[in-house]
């Protein structure tokens, strides 16, 4: 006869396997009591698992908050599992680097872990934490450390008997057992000596020059230029390489650009055309012209590559009867991939004159900056004060767009004139008297200290679809403008109507509120500034607005800046300002200025653009000089312009487009 216990045993045995195979959340089993019940007597079991809990939030991780790259940090946490299972301890170190789970830890033990950063940075550190059975916390509060350490760059670079290089350590510590390798590509049987430079020290702040002897031949005519690779490198800092383009002949040097090489830059194809040459250029991230574009006139002074491959650009058929100055033109240009110039509009006589800056729509119309002419009477006749008119005429700035047609010329569909925006406290017999600081929708005709006929200069237009608004810089104010584009022209002339019912009024400005009477010279913010440009969708900071501060005239010295600001703008595209007060921001939220401010100090021209990656690309334009910075302001690609001579090689504005950008195609 069987037994029953054992049958029993196996049963529960059985349905017990059964349970954990099938992840049941419950089982009902019936058995057989043995010795007190029958088999017609069943009494009912109802087994529930047990319920798991992640561990908590692990406390934010107690350690130094500064010290030196190439020595180890450490960092306590702890924290509690509800259910008392062992933990796990997973932290991110702020650098990119792999990190495992490191346990099994007793619920709330204190746990030390040791990290050792080889760059100098600010870095951030949080942790996490999980139990037995994977079930994970969320991340802990941050903690920033701040490292210092060496940080090696390549200053500046002269041909002659060879080349003399410059390496400078701008880091905080010393660098240590410094190497720079110096490689050659190109030209006919280049030798260089030596190959390799090994410095012992180099302190914190200093620098220190070296001569790199090379011999060869290469003019650029039956070969390439020949390029020098130079790559610096210590302990505890990033490698830094900077590539040199020189003309060779035999041991004489002429360096004619140089560009740096970092892992750290966005990749892609700067767009760019020297003010003094017809021809406009796409370099790669090594320097080298992959693309150009040759027209009959100089810029005057922007050019764009379009989605398709087009080339569009302002050009400089000649002065006007009357117009003259910075950033003049009178034409724009558009060129297909292969160079054929396509499509032209010119807009230039004794009354207007295109000037600087243009943008395309989506739309496919132009829209582009101009002046237009006004006699002293005409500016008497708006209150201007006659005192203030030793040229005898005034040229205030407009806007046109204009939808292109035919093989030249187009029709301008919309336009904007200051003139038709403007206040003052000077006559009060004129219908534009008012008081000035209650309008800062309108521009105050007698402000400027500059008695230019070239009253208000503006250098930059652009367009953001989402709010239907235009931007404009205008240099001699020291500020930017909005303005709004959903108005119809004869809206345009007025202060109703459009989706912001203000008509053509400015809806805001920043950088100066002297030009409106409010603050003081301390609440100045822009000086003699160029290229105001909204921040694309997608791209860190999108929405803000990035300006290129000259500099020119600052209390503190001349010296220039890039300043990103987040304007007070409603969801509607509305923006507020407190009464009797300047409109905001009190500052911006990044700016980048060299680490010797006057190293930077761009006294006209210059542009910036915020790149895909979060770094910034920038043109000193009087120099010549595109850089490319991370947000955290290190230098991580530089290209000097030398076309067409290393004297006069200005360029106003730069450019840089993705791999991916549809206009480069045809690459």
């Amino acid at each position: 006869m069987e037994d029953p216990f054992t049958v029993k045993r196996c049963t529960v045995l059985f349905i017990f396997l059964l349970f954990l195979c099938a992840d049941l959340t419950s089982v009902h089993l019936n058995t057989t009591e043995p010795l007190q019940a029958t088999r017609t007597d069943p009494a009912v079991r109802h087994l529930e698992p047990k319920e798991n809990h992640a561990p908590e939030t692990p406390q934010q991780p107690q350690g130094p908050s500064e010290g030196n790259a190439g020595e180890d940090c450490t960092f306590l946490t702890y924290t509690i599992d509800p259910d008392g299972d062992s933990v796990y301890y997973f932290f991110d170190w702020g650098d990119s680097t792999e990190d495992n789970w490191v346990g099994p830890f007793d619920s709330g033990a204190p746990v030390n872990r040791t990290h050792l950063w080889h760059e100098r940075g600010i870095y951030t550190v949080k942790v996490k934490a999980k139990d037995m059975f994977d079930a994970e916390s969320n991340w802990s509060e941050s903690v920033s450390v701040t490292l210092a350490g060496p940080y090696l760059t390549l200053g500046r670079i002269s041909g002659g008997l060879g080349l003399t290089i410059e390496i400078k350590n701008i880091g905080e510590n010393d660098a240590k057992n410094v190497t720079v390798d110096i490689q050659t590509t190109k030209g006919f049987f280049i030798i260089s000596n030596p190959k390799q430079l090994q410095i012992e020290l180099i302190p914190a702040g200093g620098s220190i020059e070296r001569k790199i002897r090379l011999w060869g031949v290469g003019l650029g005519v039956l070969t390439d230029l020949p390029k020098v690779i130079l790559t610096a490198q210590a302990p505890d800092t990033k490698t830094r390489g900077k590539q040199v383009e020189v003309r060779l002949f035999g041991p004489l040097v002429k360096k004619l650009g140089e560009s740096w090489c970092a892992d750290e830059s966005y990749n892609g194809y700067t767009l760019y055309s020297p003010m003094v040459s017809p021809k406009t250029f796409l370099i790669n991230n090594s320097g080298g012209i992959v693309h150009s574009w040759e027209s009959v006139y100089k810029p005057a002074l922007s050019v764009y590559l379009l989605e398709n491959g087009d080339l569009l650009r302002t050009a400089f058929p000649g002065f006007s009867p009357e117009f003259w100055g910075g950033g003049i033109g009178g034409r724009v240009e558009r060129f297909d991939w292969n160079g054929t110039r396509f499509w032209y509009f010119e807009y230039s006589t004794d009354q207007y004159c295109l000037h600087h800056d243009i943008q395309m729509l989506p739309n496919g119309n132009i829209l582009m900056i101009a002046w237009e002419y006004k006699s002293a009477a005409d500016a008497i006749s708006k209150g201007r004060n006659p005192t203030s008119i030793p040229q005898g005429k005034l040229w205030p700035d407009h806007l046109i767009e204009v939808h292109p047609t035919n093989e030249s010329g187009g029709t301008i569909v919309w336009e904007w004139h200051l003139w038709d925006h403007l206040i003052q406290d000077f006559d009060q017999t004129k219908e534009n008297y008012g008081v000035v600081q209650d309008h800062p929708e309108l521009v105050d005709i007698n402000y400027g200290g500059r008695i230019l006929a070239d009253w208000t200069h503006m250098n930059s237009v652009d367009y953001n679809e989402e709010y239907d608004q235009i931007l404009v810089s205008v240099l001699l104010f020291d500020e930017i403008w909005v303005i709004d584009h959903s108005t119809t022209t004869e809206e345009a002339t007025g202060h109703t109507g459009g989706r912001y019912a203000k008509g053509g009024d400015l809806l805001y400005r920043w950088g100066n509120p002297l030009t409106y009477k409010m603050g003081d010279d301390t609440d100045r913010m822009l000086f003699n500034q160029h290229d105001a440009e909204w921040i694309r969708p997608g791209q860190p900071g999108s929405g803000n607005i990035l300006i290129f501060n000259n500099g020119l005239d600052r209390p503190n010295g001349d010296y220039s800046s890039v300043e990103e600001i987040t304007t007070p703008m409603e969801p509607d595209g509305t923006y507020t300002r407190q009464p009797g007060s300047a409109y905001g921001p009190t500052g911006s939220i990044w700016r980048y200025i060299a680490e010797q401010p006057t190293d930077f100090s761009a006294i006209n021209l210059g542009s910036a653009q915020r790149l895909p990656n979060g770094n910034t690309l920038i043109c000193d334009g009087p120099q010549g000089r595109f850089f490319e910075v991370t947000s955290e302001k290190e230098v991580v690609w530089e290209y000097e312009n030398q076309i067409p001579d290393p004297i006069d090689h200005h360029v106003f504005k730069i450019h840089r487009y993705g791999p991916e950008y549809p206009g480069l195609r045809f690459l």
